[in-house]
């Protein structure tokens, strides 16, 4: 039967030719998307047709293995992307390629109710991608005929990117349809075998079902015939995502085989998590915590996120949106059916349904850490001691899980007097005395100063146990933590000196008696510090030193007064607050010396040693130095 051509040519709308234009020239940031696109909208009329062929069987014709084929011509410097899915009619073809922003998934999507959309493989409502093609061509063919029609109502579409493109009826004995690009001069790189194969490989590995190119035969060796053999086809990707698979159905070697894949780790990853969710929400997740930390883990602004995967085809590499920041180092997968994306599937758009995975994404991880610490203690130390840092930074970034992270945080404490951060909250809790009111810490800028902190010598007497916080986070962390179950984080060095009911009445007394004793001494001190110090008091928070400096209970800490002064911020001047002991034999001295001069010279002295002793550094280490000099010189006369 002869077929009538009936060739027509069509407009872009105003809108369209624009859409067209930024599509060509400047939405893609990467020319290989192309190929991703076009595999996607293959992989998409391949899920349509074997909907469809669930009611109507004799729409798979005599060809029911769906299949993806690539073939190129270097010569012609051309490219086609063939499928035997469901194809389209003439209609169809002016409407979802004439119209851009236009998707005949999209509709189809709308045509579906009840449990239909589960059973529906669909990679929705993206519109455009099919005009990536234009990326790298200058022209592009669309051969193509619905499943179920006959042989002569095919249909040719051709376009040059231009303001127009023209369609006819031919003659196309197969279903489904092949898309022929043309390429541009620059883009010639792509007619290559090894090139397209590694696309695919990178992009579409995980499409559910066969991309298939020409088998490459060996050339024949020096002084042989090669033998004449019929083109013979091979699938070049798996054909089956990992994550999609049962649990059971997976070996630990394969998981750890696809994190190195997905990571470019060469380490074993500590744990991960696997996890198919069906309901409002359909998605699996495969997560996985790395066995090293990223050498940019603490910038903040450097790539993250997990590999986007839409029914087994790979959107980006990292998709920030779905798990916050302080978990920036976790590693993985996420597949969804219907996520929002933009027209050019690059840049994710926020939603509810984007929120609502991100949350439970994020509990699934926290929950996932919480396991390896019940059950590996020395995996979770690893884990700890590669990305602890980190954690700290989520109590800020995350109320509604505050609770789970602190669960998850280790310290340093006067328990063991040991470097190592692994001491939990919860076990601190657990040591606490009767009637202690608060969870005691101490802030410095290494562990040997925390260790040996003027602050711990009452705690050490009474054996109320002290965290020894020595990352620079931990103020910042502190100040958003505020509380663990029930009980508020205190600052020895900040404040009065409160030890709540582990103060017994005769500790009470004892210091009352020594405020009163020292109360004249406190009046001298006072008058030579009057301008170093905001006040000067009595302390029974001493053992074994002479003197420490206190902030007020509302000041920042010289932890983090430092760290944003290193950051160049303006801060206002803070003075703190000096505590003697008087019953140190130094202060005792002090408390006899007759000649104020050397009386003020012993002070600031020991004012300057209360400096070193806090970590500090000193405003005047000159004029220290001269008055300790000055000192031993007279100890010798």
């Amino acid at each position: 039967m002869t077929v009538e051509a009936h060739k027509e040519s069509h407009g872009f709308q105003t809108e369209a030719k624009q859409l067209l234009h930024l599509m060509i020239h400047s939405l893609y940031s990467n020319k290989e998307i192309f190929l991703r696109e076009l595999v996607s909208n293959a992989s998409d009329a391949a899920d349509k047709l074997r909907f469809e062929a669930l009611s109507k069987p004799e729409l798979l014709e005599e060809d029911p293995d769906l299949r993806i084929r690539i073939e190129f011509d270097k010569d012609e410097g051309s490219i086609s992307i063939t499928d035997n899915g469901i194809g389209m009619s003439r209609d169809e073809v002016i409407e979802n390629l004439g119209t851009i922003a236009r998707s005949g998934t999209a509709n189809f999507m709308q045509n579906l109710t009840g449990d239909q959309k589960k059973d529906a493989h669909l990679i929705g409502q993206f519109g455009v991608g099919f005009y990536s093609a234009f990326i790298v061509a200058d022209r592009v063919e669309v051969f193509t005929r619905r499943a179920g029609a006959d042989a002569d109502q095919g249909v040719h579409w051709e376009c040059s990117g231009e303001a127009e493109y023209t369609i006819e009826n031919v003659e196309w004995p197969q279903r489904g349809t092949r898309v022929v690009l043309h390429l541009k001069d620059d883009a010639k790189e792509f007619a290559d075998g090894w090139r397209l194969r590694s696309i695919i490989k990178k992009y579409s590995d995980h499409i559910a079902l066969p991309v298939e190119m020409l088998k490459e035969e060996a050339p024949a060796a020096e002084g042989e015939e090669k033998e004449d053999k019929a083109p013979e086809f091979e699938a070049v990707n798996a054909a089956q995502a990992l994550w999609t698979r049962s649990r059971s159905d997976i070996k630990s070697e394969e998981y750890k085989e696809f994190y190195k894949h997905i990571s470019h780790d060469f380490d074993d990853p500590l744990t991960w998590s696997h996890n198919r969710v069906e309901g409002k929400l359909d998605y699996t997740s495969l997560l996985y915590i790395p066995g090293r930390a990223p050498f940019d883990l603490y910038q903040r602004d450097a790539a993250r996120g997990l590999k986007l995967y839409v029914q087994r085809t790979f959107i980006m590499d990292d998709a920030e949106q779905f798990l916050p920041l302080y978990l920036r180092f976790v590693k993985g997968v996420l597949d969804s059916n219907d996520l929002p994306l933009n027209v050019s599937r690059e840049i994710l758009q926020k939603d509810r349904n984007t929120d609502a995975i991100k949350s439970a994404l994020t509990k699934r991880v926290l929950d996932m850490l919480g396991k390896l610490a019940g059950k590996d203690a020395d995996q979770y130390q690893k884990f700890w001691d590669l990305f602890g840092n980190v954690m700290k930074e989520g109590p800020a970034e995350d109320f509604a899980n505050k609770e789970k992270i602190a669960k998850l945080l280790r310290f340093s404490s006067t328990h063991t007097d040991e470097p190592k951060q692994d001491q939990s909250l919860e076990d601190y809790v657990g040591r606490m005395q009767e009637g202690q009111k608060y969870i005691y810490y101490v802030c410095a800028d290494n562990f040997a100063t925390a260790k040996s902190s003027p602050y711990l010598e009452v705690f050490r007497k009474k054996g109320i146990e002290v965290l020894l916080l020595t990352d620079q986070i931990d103020e910042w962390f502190v100040g958003h933590m505020h509380e663990f179950d029930g009980k508020p984080f205190q600052d020895v060095a900040k404040g009065a000196l409160d030890l709540g009911e582990a103060e017994s009445e005769e500790d009470k007394a004892e210091r009352e008696k020594v405020e009163e004793q020292a109360g004249a001494l406190v009046e001298r001190v006072k008058e030579v510090l009057q301008n170093r110090v905001e006040d000067v008091r009595a302390t029974t928070r001493l053992v074994d030193s002479p003197a420490c400096l206190v902030v007020s209970e509302q000041d920042m800490g010289p932890q983090m007064r430092r760290i944003l002064e290193q950051a160049g911020q303006a801060l206002p001047e803070a003075k703190p607050i000096f505590e003697v002991n008087p019953s140190h034999p130094l202060v005792q001295r002090l408390d006899q010396e007759q000649d104020e001069d050397r009386f003020a010279d012993l002070t600031n002295i020991l004012m300057d040693q209360a400096n070193l002793a806090a970590g500090n550094q000193l405003a005047d280490p000159a004029d220290y130095v001269r008055r300790l000099n000055t000192l031993l010189l007279e100890l010798n006369g």
